[in-house]
């Protein structure tokens, strides 16, 4: 299995639009982040978690050029906005298949809605097959199953995915216990890690250290990073063993 981070920014991406902050000013690579999301290639499917609005600009820097299914997490913008982004995919492959709650489906059909038009559809226009999915069951691309993991961002209930010995969790604030059980035995563990101050819908760094440690993957990887974290190679040096600052573009391998 190959992981690739396509963003590990927040909702602004880093730097920010017009800040003077040091980080947001810093030439490091690592420190320039595009929104969240991850592309997953295991047992010949290719898999994008979240399509954010940058999403055209990480399909064509990673190589990505087949597309098998892009599972959702949650409505919100950082997270979604890149949809009408998938018509060079759609036009060579067809209907794109999409995995998301009910309620996420129902969001992106208001706002996307002539993607989903059946009649009098525009010509240019992506087209897509949805799948709702949801934490009561496991579901199936071809024959890799993959276990929904509700967790909470603030109150919004939202999804992140297990996928053989790797989970990808983001936007998390809280996780109720039943759902520990999905994340036993993992190699690696994707939880977002926003900065040192408290926040009321994402996990502070050392909420998601504790969150690491309950959970004791053999590896974690933070994303969902904002600039007020710090410099990436500081925070790095600080962090406990086999936990890393995850970067755009960086990939690994279970």
């Amino acid at each position: 299995m190959k992981v690739y981070f396509l963003g590990t920014g927040t909702s602004q991406g880093i730097p920010v639009i017009g800040s003077q902050h040091s980080v947001c000013k810093s030439t490091d690579r690592k420190d320039k982040r595009l929104r969240v999301s991850v592309w997953i290639q295991v047992d010949n499917q290719s898999l994008v978690i979240d399509c954010g609005p940058d999403f055209r600009q990480q399909m064509l820097v990673s190589g990505c050029t087949h597309i098998d299914g892009i599972l959702f997490t949650h409505e919100h913008a950082d997270h979604t906005a890149g949809l009408d982004d998938i018509r060079p995919f759609f036009f060579k492959q067809g209907e794109i298949p999409i995995y998301a709650s009910q309620r996420v489906i129902a969001n992106l059909k208001r706002r996307f809605d002539y993607i989903f038009e059946t009649e009098n559809k525009y010509p240019g226009a992506p087209s897509v097959k949805t799948h709702e999915v949801s934490k009561e069951e496991p579901f199936y691309l071809s024959n890799l199953r993959v276990i929904p993991i509700e967790a909470f961002h603030g109150n919004l209930p939202i999804l992140g995915y297990r996928i053989k010995d790797l989970a990808y969790l983001t936007d998390v604030k809280t996780l109720e216990e039943p759902e520990f059980d999905k994340l036993k035995n993992l190699e690696v563990l994707v939880i977002n890690a926003l900065r040192e101050e408290p926040h009321e819908t994402h996990l502070t760094l050392t909420e998601a250290l504790d969150f690491i440690q309950k959970v004791n993957p053999k590896k974690a990887y933070l994303t969902h990073i904002s600039h007020l974290l710090g410099f990436h190679e500081e925070v790095q040096a600080a962090l406990p063993e086999s936990v890393y600052l995850a970067y755009d573009n960086l990939e690994i391998t279970i």
